[in-house]
């Protein structure tokens, strides 16, 4: 990035250090700058707009007026629209009824805000084909972020406080102020006369975020004079810490999953032999990869996740983590699905298909394989090399077969034992995880005979004889096999 021959001082030299360090941005941009008409975003657009030019940066300024604070709300509009106009950078704004949507969603007055701004951002960077939304947060604010959040409850990872810059639909927020004090903020609007508004809701103790500012951190201060910068010092440590954190947890999920069509899968073994903290980092990982929101998932239910698969937990268990995330426990196999919004997942449900003869290739998505039928000469017929393979007499054969998940009371005639034995039985025995018992494939005949299980056991119909011609050769594939 080029300094330009602009008055630069040391406001832009510390600005555009960090912005080289971070890459906040890149020559040629088109940033929305969110204006609020504070001393903090107008202060941050008149930086901008100073850098425009040796940056080469497209500059959009964006207003929200929520609607909360009447003629007081629609003059900082208007001193927005002025000052923009007056830097000569274009300028977009809107008015919401936020009272009305709050009393119309239940939500809470801050998050509807926040919804509604956002929204608006992200379509004024839609609409201008912006790479970055600019926002105003200054260390400050980090300060009382991290401290609000500690007074909740969080984890290393929340104590990271806001990111100096993240991507959210297809652009990037970035907080160009983040290491700078609303003190040095003032400064800077006196030095280079930029005005601004007071808003008046930002004394009023009514939102936790306002009493944190006025009255926790000025007694915290009597014990601690440095007590904003200690925690924006800790919130930089505990970011970078994390974003390590994170690229070993990636590089984990990359090694130890397994991808499903509706969530993944983890050996339990493979867990256990992490550190604890990577244990609970990966659990909320998958999570997050399933689709489920992690902001809003609760320790308990992570941990309830990790000593699930310990050693004197149940061998087959399930839990359901909410919003649609299921996790399974089935012997050494951990589970995460994500159902649909009818609370079944794709691996539930039955099927039936019916295959005539003369049928080469079967598909069965529900169990993510494929049944291949060869009819073959008795005497170039090898032995089976696997479970997923069997021999039938093609004769003694009675079509239409028909290829289905169980259904109760499903028996076999074993190959080998007397009797009849429960096709439930022998999942069972063979330590079929519950999950698979309702999509794995039965082959049945006209005559409703299971003859075969792949994977599992055959039954003693159609055996190959010495007398056999032709011989029916099954083979069950998987996807993962399949060219």
């Amino acid at each position: 990035m080029s300094l330009g021959v602009l008055g630069m001082d040391d406001w832009l030299s510390d600005l555009l250090k960090l912005a080289q360090q971070e890459q906040l941005w890149h020559p040629g941009d088109t940033v929305v700058v969110a204006v609020s008409g504070g001393p903090d975003s107008m202060a941050l657009l008149h930086m901008l707009y100073r850098l425009a030019v040796p940056e080469r940066l497209g500059l959009v300024a964006a207003h929200v007026d929520h609607g909360f604070r009447g003629e007081e709300s629609a003059r900082e509009a208007e001193s927005v629209r002025q000052y923009a106009a007056a830097l000569g950078i274009a300028c977009e704004t809107v008015k919401f009824n936020l009272p009305a949507y709050i009393e119309e969603t239940r939500m809470n007055a801050q998050a509807a805000a926040r919804e509604k701004r956002y929204a608006f951002l992200h379509q004024v960077a839609a609409d201008y084909r912006a790479a970055r939304i600019a926002l105003a947060h200054h260390a400050d604010d980090q300060a009382e972020t991290v401290l609000m959040r500690m007074i909740r409850g969080t984890g290393p990872g929340g104590l990271a406080g806001m990111a100096l810059k993240r991507s959210e639909k297809n652009v990037e927020l970035i907080r160009p102020l983040l290491r700078t004090y609303k003190a040095d903020i003032l400064r800077y609007c006196e030095q280079w006369a930029v005005p601004y508004s007071h808003d008046s809701s930002n004394g009023q103790k009514y939102y936790t975020r306002n009493v944190v500012r006025l009255e926790v951190l000025p007694y915290l201060a009597s014990f601690n004079p440095q007590i904003a910068q200690s925690l924006v010092r800790l919130s930089e440590l505990a970011a970078a810490e994390d974003d390590w954190l994170e690229q070993e947890t990636r590089a984990v999920f990359e090694r130890y999953t397994t991808k499903l069509r509706d969530g993944c899968q983890l050996n339990r073994k493979a867990l256990l032999g992490l550190h604890v903290a990577l244990q609970r980092r990966l659990i909320k990982l998958i999570l997050s990869y399933i689709g489920l929101e992690t902001e809003t998932t609760s320790f308990d239910s992570v941990e309830t996740i990790r000593l699930a698969a310990t050693e004197g937990a149940a061998s087959t268990w399930s839990f359901d983590v909410g919003s649609g995330a299921k996790f399974l426990r089935e012997y050494d196999n951990l589970i995460f699905i994500r159902e649909d919004q009818s609370g079944m997942s794709s691996r539930q449900g039955g099927y039936e298909y019916v295959v005539p003869e003369g049928t080469a290739v079967l598909p069965l998505l529900e169990s993510e394989c494929e049944l291949a039928l060869e009819e073959i000469a008795a005497s170039e017929a090898s032995m089976p090399t696997s479970q997923l393979e069997a021999l039938f007499d093609a004769e003694a054969l009675h079509y239409p077969l028909t290829v289905r998940n169980r259904i109760p009371g499903d028996r076999m005639q074993v190959l080998g034992l007397n009797g009849t034995k429960k096709v439930q039985d022998m999942f069972v025995d063979e330590r079929i995880a519950p999950s698979r018992r309702d999509v794995l494939p039965l082959v049945v005949d006209a005559n409703g005979f299971v003859l075969w299980i792949p994977g599992i056991r055959r039954s003693r119909h159609a055996q190959v004889q010495e007398s056999t011609s032709r011989v029916i050769r099954m083979t069950l594939r998987t996807m993962s096999e399949l060219p």
